[in-house]
């Protein structure tokens, strides 16, 4: 491999607020080569995800910050090139943890090898990935959507909402979508069947998600937090369940939040409505991942579940590309194609 150069993408400065292009940086490093017991990759698809802003900053959180100078962290879709383990070859096609670089190690522990005859290999960063299994776990374990019940999702056209609202329809329940701008809403309705999506940038939208949940609002997968959350929460019913996955109107947000202080009234609600509120990471529920294989993967091939991809030509451009996740651009699972495979 020495006629190549790995190109990584590591963290140059924390952002203050909205991450800028000066916040990342770029190098080139030899391919390493792998030792025993490791195998070499070479990334075809990067996942970029939410969660990365969060890990972008020093504060205390589930996971390690990612260090100044060290490789951004992210999922990947690779191909081994070069194997010292016995149960990788050359050729084969894994899931991986190795960031936003071109190339990478990876102890064959860490890996899982998946089927390019059985799906299409980004889905594994996706619908059949984590963030499919974000949305399984979450909403059937602590949101647990009954026939007839009223489930609403923020960021509802990406790809842990849009999951969401498909599970949610298959276990009998109403499926109300939140997203930003008519075409995401449009989707949500006439593609993945939801039964109503609002566009939270109407200046109506607290009217208009009202008249859509006449009964209340019986789930609420938080993906958003902000002005979304400020709608749906008068509309919650007595016993309403609310996992909290994501903050993503948050993430850029530095120093106190304006007011006025919400506190009082949220204590007295989770009180007074017997409210469940319970943030997750998807890992909490790892044993669930079995089934989440099996029953997706169904659900995908039958056409109960669909999936739309939003996918970014380069790793250069990965930065770019968080930064416009995080301001709501992507439609779809945002991805980065890194390399063709077998290239």
């Amino acid at each position: 491999m020495s006629e190549h150069l790995n190109t990584r993408i590591v963290l140059a400065a924390r952002p203050a607020g909205r991450p800028t292009p000066s916040d990342f940086r770029i190098e080139e490093q030899p391919v390493p080569s792998p030792a025993d017991g490791e195998v070499l990759l070479k990334v075809l698809f990067l996942s970029l995800d939410p969660y990365m802003r969060g890990r972008m900053d020093a504060a205390k959180s589930y996971a390690a910050p990612v260090e100044i100078g060290a490789v951004i962290e992210g999922g990947t879709v690779a191909e081994v090139i070069e194997s010292r383990h016995p149960d990788y070859k050359a050729g084969d096609i894994v899931l991986s943890h190795s960031g936003w670089q071109s190339y990478a190690l990876a102890k064959g522990a860490h890996l899982r090898k998946l089927d390019p005859e059985a799906a299409p290999i980004s889905t594994a960063l996706g619908v059949l990935g984590m963030p499919g299994f974000t949305a399984y776990s979450g909403l059937l374990t602590i949101g647990q959507p009954k026939p007839g019940e009223t489930v609403v999702v923020a960021a509802a056209s990406g790809p842990v909402g849009s999951a969401v609202g498909q599970i949610a329809r298959i276990n009998g329940a109403r499926a109300i979508g939140i997203a930003g701008g008519l075409d995401k809403c449009a989707y949500l309705r006439d593609e993945l069947g939801f039964d109503e999506a609002i566009d939270h940038r109407d200046p109506d939208f607290p009217e208009r998600l009202q008249a859509a949940c006449p009964q209340g609002i019986d789930v609420y997968f938080e993906n958003v937090g902000g002005a979304v959350w400020d709608a749906v929460f008068p509309l919650l019913n007595p016993f309403a369940r609310i996992p909290v996955c994501g903050l993503i109107a948050q993430y850029n947000s530095k120093g106190p939040f304006p007011g006025p202080d919400r506190l009082p009234r949220l204590m007295r609600d989770i009180l007074s409505k017997s409210l469940t509120i319970r943030g997750f990471i998807q890992r909490d529920f790892a044993d669930q991942r079995p089934a989440f294989y099996s029953e997706m993967t169904e659900w995908v091939r039958t056409g109960k579940v669909k999936y739309r991809e939003d996918i970014i030509d380069g790793l250069r451009n990965a930065p770019e590309g968080i930064i416009g996740l995080l301001e709501g651009r992507n439609f779809g699972k945002l991805l980065v194609r890194v390399s063709d495979q077998f290239a």
